[in-house]
Formats: C-alpha cells, sequence, structure tokens
C-alpha cells in the first residue's frame, strides 16, 4: 500500500511540472476515454440483456407454436396407431422446418423429459433416417425442475448449464402438448447462449468501435483546439508579466469572444495600462520630487554661501533668509506629506478625532498666503461671510487639506483674479468649497486631479511646482475621515474644490 501511495506521489510531482496545457489536454483526453469505455460497458451490458430477452421471446414462442401444433396433430391422427405414425411424420416435419428456420434444437419428450423425437431424424430432404431414432438425443432426459415448473405453469425458460444435457451454458425453452387434457409430451427448444450473441454483438460492435473512433478523434481535437484557445490567452499573460517585470508595458492580450476568458483580457489590459500610467506618473514623481528638492536646497544653499563669503551684504542678509525660511518650509511641507502619504499607505497614520471650528482655521490658513495674495492682487471672497461651523477630525489633516487647497487656488488664479470661500450645512456634515478664477482644468483631466502622482498638462496651467502630492492626499483624509471630496471647473472661467466633514460629535 506505501509503494502504492509513494507512486501516485510522484505521479503527482511530475504532473505539477508538466504545462498548464499538457494537463489540461491529458485531463480532457482521459475523461474522454473513460467516458467511452463506461459507455462500451453499459451498451454491451444492455445489449446482452436485451439479446437474452430476444432469445427467450423466440424460443418460449417456437415451442409454444409446436406444442399447440402437436396438440392439433396427435388429436386428428390419434384412432389408429397408422395413423399416429403418420401424424408422428408430420410433426417430425414441422419440428425439422421450424428448426431449421430459426437455427435451433427442437426435441419432442415423452411426459418423463426423455427425448423421443428430434430435428436430426430427418435429413435435409426431410427422409427419415437412424430409423426415426437420434443418435445425438438419443437418451437425453430433461431436468426434473424443467418437467415440474411445465407441469405447473405452462411454460419454461431457463439460460444456465443444465449438468448431464449441455457442456456449456444453453438456452432452455420448453412447453406442455396436453391431448383431451392429458399430458402427452413436451417440446423443448435450445440454443447455445455464446451461439448467436458472439455475432449479434460482434456485428453492433464493430459499428460502434467505428463510430467511437470517429467521434473520439473528432473529441480530441475540439478538446485540443478549446484547451488551446484557453491556453493561449494564459501563455500571453505569462509572457507579458514577464515583460512587465522588467519595466516593458507595452504589451497586451489578444482579446476574442465575450465569455470569462475575454474579460480576464479586458481586466488584465486594463490593469496593465493603468501600471503603465503608474510607472510613467512614478518616474515623473521621482524627476519632479528630486526638482522640487533640488532647486530649494540649491537656492538655500548659494544663498547661505553669499553670507558666508561676504557676497551679500549685511542690509540685504534679512531678505535673503527670509527666502531661505521659505524654501526651507517648502522642502518641510514636501517631506510632511511624503511621509503622511507613506503612513496612511501602510496603514499606521491614526487620526487625532476631536471638535474644532472650520472657519477659523479656514481664515488663518489663507493669511498665510498674503505676500502672493498681494503680488497678484487676487480679490478674496465670502471670508466674512463664514458661518461658525465646528466640525469633528483631525485638525491637523483637515489643516493639510485646507492649506494645499488654498496653496492650488493661490497658484493657479490669474492675476487680478478672485478667490472664494464658502461652507455650507448639509444634514449631519458641512460642505467648505474654494473656487478660483483662472484657465480651468479640462474635462479630460479634472477626473483624474485626484491620482497618485498626476499633474494637470503644464503647458495649459501655471504649475511649474509641485510633485502631483497635494490632492491625492486631500482626497486620502478626507476619505479616512468618512467625507466626500470632488472638483468642478470651466475652462476659462473658474475652479471649485469642495469636501465634506462630519459636524461636531
Amino acid at each position: 500500500m506505501s509503494k502504492l501511495k509513494n507512486k501516485l506521489s510522484r505521479l503527482r510531482d511530475q504532473l505539477r511540472h508538466f504545462p498548464l496545457f499538457g494537463r489540461f489536454l491529458v485531463t480532457m483526453t482521459a475523461l474522454v476515454m473513460i467516458s467511452y469505455i463506461v459507455l462500451t460497458t453499459a451498451l454491451l451490458f444492455f445489449l446482452t440483456n436485451h439479446y437474452m430477452k430476444q432469445q427467450r421471446t423466440s424460443l418460449v414462442n417456437s415451442v409454444t407454436a409446436n406444442a399447440n401444433y402437436c396438440e392439433k396433430i396427435f388429436e386428428e391422427f390419434s384412432d389408429s396407431e397408422d395413423e399416429m405414425e403418420n401424424a408422428m411424420l408430420l410433426v417430425l416435419n414441422n419440428i425439422g422446418i421450424t428448426a431449421k428456420a430459426t437455427d435451433v434444437d427442437i426435441m419432442l419428450c415423452n411426459p418423463n423429459g426423455r427425448v423421443i423425437l428430434c430435428k436430426d431424424v430427418f435429413s435435409d430432404e426431410y427422409s427419415p433416417i437412424n430409423e426415426t431414432v437420434c443418435l445425438i438425443h438419443k437418451g437425453y432426459t430433461m431436468p426434473a425442475d424443467a418437467i415440474t415448473v411445465i407441469k405447473e405453469k405452462g411454460t419454461y425458460f431457463s439460460s444456465d448449464k443444465v449438468v448431464g444435457l449441455f457442456s456449456e451454458k444453453t438456452f432452455l425453452a420448453g412447453a406442455p402438448v396436453y391431448v383431451n387434457d392429458e399430458l402427452v409430451a413436451m417440446v423443448f427448444a435450445s440454443s447455445p447462449v455464446t451461439y448467436g450473441i458472439k455475432e449479434y454483438t460482434g456485428e453492433l460492435a464493430s459499428l460502434y468501435l467505428t463510430a467511437a473512433i470517429c467521434s473520439a478523434v473528432i473529441s480530441f481535437l475540439a478538446v485540443y483546439g478549446f484547451a488551446f484557445n484557453l491556453y493561449r490567452p494564459l501563455k500571453q499573460m505569462s509572457q507579458a508579466t514577464k515583460s512587465y517585470a522588467k519595466g516593458d508595458f507595452s504589451k497586451r492580450v489578444t482579446v476574442k469572444g465575450k465569455d470569462e476568458m475575454a474579460e480576464l483580457c479586458t481586466s488584465f489590459n486594463n490593469m496593465a495600462q493603468a501600471l503603465s500610467i503608474m510607472e510613467s506618473s512614478r518616474r515623473s514623481f521621482v524627476a519632479n520630487v528630486s526638482h522640487e528638492l533640488k532647486t530649494p536646497m540649491t537656492t538655500i544653499g548659494g544663498f547661505i554661501d553669499g553670507m558666508l563669503d561676504g557676497t551679500i551684504s549685511e542690509e540685504k542678509r534679512p531678505e535673503y533668509l527670509k527666502t531661505v525660511s521659505d524654501e526651507v518650509k517648502r522642502v518641510t511641507r514636501l517631506v510632511t506629506s511624503m511621509l503622511n502619504l507613506s503612513k496612511i499607505e501602510a496603514g499606521e497614520l491614526e487620526l487625532k478625532m476631536k471638535n474644532f471650528e472650520l472657519s477659523n482655521m479656514v481664515i488663518n490658513c489663507i493669511l498665510g498666503f498674503e505676500q502672493a495674495i498681494e503680488s497678484k492682487k487676487i480679490e478674496i471672497e465670502g471670508l466674512d461671510k463664514l458661518q461658525a461651523s465646528e466640525v469633528y477630525g483631525d485638525p491637523d489633516m483637515i489643516y493639510q487639506v485646507i492649506y494645499n487647497l488654498c496653496d492650488n487656488a493661490v497658484k493657479f488664479t490669474n492675476d487680478g483674479g478672485f478667490i472664494k470661500f464658502k461652507i455650507t450645512e448639509s444634514g449631519s456634515k458641512y460642505t467648505f468649497s474654494i473656487e478660483n478664477s483662472g484657465k480651468g482644468v479640462s474635462s479630460e483631466e479634472i477626473g483624474r486631479i485626484f491620482e497618485r502622482f498626476y499633474k494637470v498638462d503644464k503647458s495649459r496651467s501655471y504649475d511649474v511646482k509641485g510633485a502631483g502630492l497635494g490632492l491625492y492626499l486631500c482626497k486620502t483624509i478626507i476619505d479616512m475621515h468618512g467625507g466626500k471630496i470632488g472638483a468642478e471647473s470651466v475652462e476659462d472661467q473658474y475652479t471649485r474644490f469642495y469636501f465634506t466633514i462630519s459636524k461636531k460629535q
């Protein structure tokens, strides 16, 4: 038993190393062959039973017909011995004709079961031989149980081997012959079980085998085609993923049909497209972050070196120190955004939820952009109309959202334009919105501005800074608060951002 288990285990291990296409083809072919074997076995079983029933019916009808004929003849010729001899000849003639037509042995027995007459008494020309005594069946006596059944039920049938009478399994049927309600004889018919069934099943089996071979070939070709069509997109996916691992996202899987495999291929191609876009965005992000870090660090280093070597005079140092301070804050904000994003994606950032005043936070935040607002002569609207709105959330995170939205608004507002603030109440939430004039965002890009690393086309905006993280971070923070963030824009008119946040607890 253990050796068998080991062999099966080794076979399973070998099959695991087979390609999926080969395993599927072998499995399906094996299932088809097993189905044919089961079908063949069932067919042979039913054919055999059908043949047995046919033989039973045929033999029983044959002996019954001969028994009825014998009864009629014996009743007509029972007056004298001479007439009885003629009756026996007629009976022999009928037995011979019937036996030859049905290719069975037919015998006439006395009430004790001993054979009296049979088909072999007549020659082929229907003339008596052996003085009306059959040398083949002479001395044959039918089984006692057959005689008992005939006397009690009228007919008898068996398909077993009759010991002492036949050397193999034989169909044996019998019927009684009555004259004036007295049993005078019995008619028996016999035929070897294997004599006709070989021809019967052989012909059908040859036809079935031909059809089975043709259908098996067709089934194999169909299974091969199905397996190949199923395996081909998987193979393409495997090759494509290897290319993706090397950084080449150009490969796509061919989509055919509208079934589940076609849906999988479409989803795979969409994933590849998303990965390609993400990879492109990531590279752009790395370049942008490098630029965002390099530019202020270069500025800081240059100004400090200028102050140290005396290039920058004493009276101008406060102005340059202010610039250095702004650049340091810029770097700090970028690093803080990246750290927060990393913590959020790792699930390590815990919100410190509490109640705070949203309108005061907006006013304090926009004051930090006073210099930029004045330089671009931007008109601020709505601050004096902001209603008291106490909300529930993490103040530091929400402040970062408002700061990023204000920074975007100031950055993209046209000179002499406007920025409008508004807070509205709706059910259990407040909605904060900030709207600015300017070139706006196209309908194609407005749906992607909250994606990570995504930046609006620089050729159509003033954005020469930024790493494409601000709005993505805003969306992530608002989602963590259970709110909703969105944007609306009309090109060359305005852009409006809004988010919702829960009221105080």
